[in-house]
């Protein structure tokens, strides 16, 4: 297994990333929001763009720059920023919507500039589907709460790392050109990499413990079942290794910004 910081590239390295307005010294790091947390948890951790903006707060260099892609707004082209982000979703990949598709496209675009692009929960599903590959509702069931990823130790991130999940979808066949990087038992995609530039991770890194019980209380019994949500609850004992999975993810977009958690 290649280590990702080896093969993505430097924003530097794309032709025509960087634009004459940005900073070469900066990382502008697009946001293709894909969901909006509901109004009455809001309060909790605010909106998904807000998460993120808590998660990359402990880099200076990193400028998030937000597109409400689920209200149709996407960049003009691939490269209007350095590398790009998506949310998570409550819709599924699968589902017939004109924005799902219009993004699905862009992720083809991006893949075909080379610009590094990291695909969060949904993202993560969007790019399997994207590139060939296909994502089904798992028989396994919901993933909620906390979950343990191994990796690789040649990824950077240790033997493993825990990240808390909220998804009933998961990546079924990965597209020509893809790797596994992450695995557990309830999803054996938890991670992936396709082509050199396209990195996908099924789990939240944005999400805190808070909100992430509010989610699991909202959904308990109506669409995930009393067992799982208990089970899901039970792991918020433990502490997600969320400020490990951003600096990874700087390093990987940019290794000459990234640091070593």
């Amino acid at each position: 297994m290649v280590g990702v910081s080896c093969s993505l590239p430097v924003a530097g390295d794309v032709p025509n990333l960087v634009g004459s307005h940005q900073n070469a010294c900066r990382l502008r790091l697009g946001l293709l929001v894909c969901d909006h947390v509901r109004p009455e948890l809001r309060a909790i951790s605010g909106d998904y763009e807000d998460m993120f903006h808590r998660l990359f707060a402990g880099h200076d260099e990193v400028d998030v720059v937000v597109y409400d892609a689920i209200g149709g707004e996407l960049p003009g082209t691939p490269g209007e920023c350095d590398a790009w982000l998506t949310t998570g979703s409550r819709h599924s990949v699968n589902d017939d919507q004109q924005w799902i598709r219009d993004l699905e496209g862009f992720v083809r675009e991006v893949a075909a500039a080379e610009v590094p692009f990291i695909g969060i929960c949904f993202g993560h599903q969007l790019i399997a589907k994207a590139m060939g590959g296909s994502v089904v509702r798992s028989e396994r069931g919901w993933g909620v709460g906390l979950k343990e990823v191994e990796v690789s130790p040649a990824l950077g991130l240790g033997n493993s790392y825990r990240v808390l999940s909220s998804h009933q979808d998961q990546v079924d066949t990965i597209p020509p050109d893809a790797e596994v990087l992450g695995w557990n038992e309830h999803c054996p995609v938890s991670m992936l990499q396709v082509g050199e530039t396209l990195i996908g991770i099924q789990g939240h890194p944005e999400f805190d413990p808070a909100y992430s019980r509010a989610l699991m209380e909202l959904r308990r019994g109506i669409a995930i079942p009393e067992p799982i949500v208990e089970e899901g609850l039970a792991s918020l004992d433990q502490a997600p290794d969320s400020g490990r999975l951003a600096e990874w993810i700087v390093g990987v977009i940019n290794p000459d910004t990234g640091r070593s958690a």
